[in-house]
């Protein structure tokens, strides 16, 4: 069965997924916490792709960013992950595959919906049962958003800016976002479209997706999510 081709346009953000083969590790320790971010904001700048949001979990990585070319995100992911499996063979004296095949995104829409992308990613650790509050974990974007931690990675994106006429303001309003966690209802939905590379937002939102890609950017009523719907977070978020 052919792979279902990714829904790409130029300045709309993606939310996107890699995980580890087979869900092993792919970070090991604080080193391989550095390199990655580094190289991600290397490869970030030369593929013209805006990182908004990141979280590194031991065993998979959440991105959030917003390409100004379609096809800046794929180059990114190709050469960031070429870049870090070699860097992970030759420290660690390993050798084959590092990840689980093709990384997995979703197009999201900024109104409404890109801020609540913001807080699941940055809520990962928490779900985890990792830390008891973003602020409490390192290897995100989080102390740059939420505390303005002076950051060469981030950019932040107009709708984040638009919480507040200065930082200050802007900071604690996001920070303010973190006081209650994220219902059933909406995590399953960002899973649903991450998981099976459909768009996050609403119908008119999806139906102007469709109508631009000439293709479904949606579940079918009463189908089941690509790949099964077999994913199971609690199980991809094994703790560092």
């Amino acid at each position: 069965m052919p792979r279902r081709a990714r829904l790409r346009i130029a300045d709309i953000p993606l939310h996107i997924i890699q995980r580890g083969n087979n869900r092993a590790a792919c970070f090991y320790n604080d080193d391989d916490c550095l390199f990655y971010p580094h190289h991600l904001g290397e490869f970030g700048r030369k593929f013209e792709c805006a990182i908004h949001v990141y979280a590194l979990m031991t065993n998979h990585v959440h991105l959030l960013l917003s390409p100004r070319k379609a096809a800046g995100a794929s180059l990114l992911m190709k050469h960031l992950g070429q870049r870090y499996v070699q860097y992970v063979n030759k420290t660690y004296r390993r050798s084959g595959t590092l990840w689980e095949g093709r990384f997995r995104s979703s197009l999201v829409q900024v109104q409404d919906y890109l801020l609540r992308c913001y807080r699941y990613i940055e809520l990962n650790p928490v779900r985890a049962n990792m830390v008891e509050h973003p602020a409490g974990y390192r290897w995100s974007s989080h102390s740059v958003n939420a505390a303005g931690k002076q950051s060469t990675l981030i950019t932040p994106h107009a709708e984040y800016l638009a919480l507040g006429t200065d930082g200050p303001i802007r900071r604690q309003r996001y920070a303010d976002l973190f006081r209650t966690e994220i219902d059933e209802v909406e995590l399953k939905d960002i899973r649903v479209a991450v998981n099976g590379g459909y768009a996050f937002g609403g119908e008119r939102f999806k139906t102007e997706i469709a109508a631009a890609l000439g293709r479904r950017v949606a579940p079918a009523v009463g189908g089941r999510p690509a790949g099964g719907g077999g994913y199971d977070e609690k199980q991809q978020e094994l703790s560092l």
